[in-house]
């Protein structure tokens, strides 16, 4: 990459730092908090299920505008939405309003989520894009490792005391991106008519008959499992062995760390290595083997490790999908990104409202869940990849 490259993608990677960061925050405090306030299991899959919803329902809409209106513009307003949904979660204590919040929080996701990945995707080439990908992705994951290490620190001033900062720490990010993003500067190509018009539906109707419809359908089952495991996960640990917020920071700060480092050192090079298909069927393999184990971990220590793997592993699928589908969208990049986004809200919608009432039913039903998807993903992948080896060799 040129200098220049190098320095916008750094600007995106903070912006995506200062997001993500803020959010991370509070993920350690939230099994305590909604203990606090008498919610379980469902109550947190809907925390992460209604974001998503409203991830969902704009995506189609972001992935438009994000084409129409620029990449800048698109960034900014979500991240305004992010902040003013951390904001609500600090000053109410209310289930109802704390859904209210994650309703605005999900729509800021939506509009902020495409148009950086359309960002990367307008400033590297076709062979630098994968490296483009893994680097924003990394930055998410770098904001994941920081967030929860500072708000196990935070708790011991107060449950809510987090939500402040987070708050905060996310208005930090419309500032510095008022001031320091520029615009992308690639002409933007713009889609289709049919495309632009239709509703939401008829948006994901029209995927499809797009190219990479099959990689859309892996990143919804995957995000379904996946999602599943997430959203309960510090429930669990808090439950089967009664850990505290700073040891649920410790483990996901950890998994973060394993994050960030292989986004950074080791995607790249081995989907260069090995190609995008042959990547996502080891490591849904590996995902799958994880969850398997999760079910039989008898202490916080192995549940810890086993918890490595599967971030480990979802830490290298989420960029080569973006990856792939990046590259089998041609000009439509918005609205690819957008596509994506849309398919990977659904299963994020899904998976964690099944998982949380699953849950409070018995608590290893969500792992259970997850192990499931995760074999149907692999049979996706594995028949996709089978049928493109076919019309490949018939051509």
């Amino acid at each position: 990459m040129s200098a220049e490259q190098r320095k916008k993608i750094i600007i995106l990677m903070i912006n995506m730092f200062i997001a993500i960061g803020s959010f991370g925050i509070i993920i350690p405090i939230l099994p305590a908090y909604l203990a606090s306030i008498n919610q379980g299991g469902t109550a947190a899959g809907l925390m992460i299920a209604i974001f998503a919803g409203a991830q969902l329902i704009f995506s189609p809409i972001a992935g438009k505008w994000t084409d129409e209106f620029g990449r800048r513009k698109m960034i900014i307003y979500g991240l305004v939405g992010l902040t003013l949904s951390m904001f609500i979660f600090y000053a109410v204590n209310s289930i109802w309003l704390l859904y209210a919040s994650r309703i605005i929080g999900g729509i800021g996701a939506a509009l902020l989520i495409p148009a950086i990945f359309a960002y990367v995707a307008d400033i590297t080439t076709f062979d630098q894009r994968a490296k483009g990908n893994s680097l924003v992705s990394a930055a998410m994951s770098l904001g994941i490792v920081i967030g929860p290490g500072i708000g196990g620190f935070l708790a011991d001033f107060g449950l809510k005391f987090p939500f402040l900062i987070s708050a905060l720490v996310s208005l930090s990010a419309v500032v510095f991106s008022i001031f320091v993003l520029k615009e992308s500067e690639t002409p933007q190509v713009a889609q289709t008519t049919e495309a632009k018009n239709e509703s939401m539906v008829r948006k994901i109707a029209l995927s499809v008959k797009m190219p990479y419809f099959i990689p859309l359908i892996i990143t919804l089952v995957m995000s379904f499992g996946l999602m599943a495991y997430e959203s309960v996960v510090g429930l669990y640990l808090d439950n089967q062995f009664n850990s505290s917020p700073k040891d649920i920071a410790v483990m996901v700060t950890a998994t973060g760390i394993v994050s960030v480092i292989v986004q950074l050192f080791v995607v790249d090079r081995i989907v260069r290595r090995f190609g995008e298909i042959n990547v996502l069927n080891i490591f849904i393999s590996v995902a799958a083997i994880g969850f398997l184990l999760s079910l039989f971990a008898s202490s916080y220590l192995i549940f810890f490790l086993i918890s490595l793997i599967i971030f480990l592993s979802t830490s290298i699928l989420r960029p080569v999908l973006n990856t792939l589908i990046s590259k089998m969208a041609g000009n439509e990049q918005g609205f690819a990104m957008g596509m994506n986004n849309a398919y990977m809200s659904i299963g994020n919608v899904l998976g964690p409202t099944l998982a949380g009432m699953m849950y409070d039913v018995h608590i290893t039903y969500p792992f259970m869940l997850g192990l499931f998807l995760l074999i149907i993903t692999l049979m996706i992948t594995m028949a996709w990849q089978k049928r493109s080896l076919h019309s490949k060799a018939l051509s």
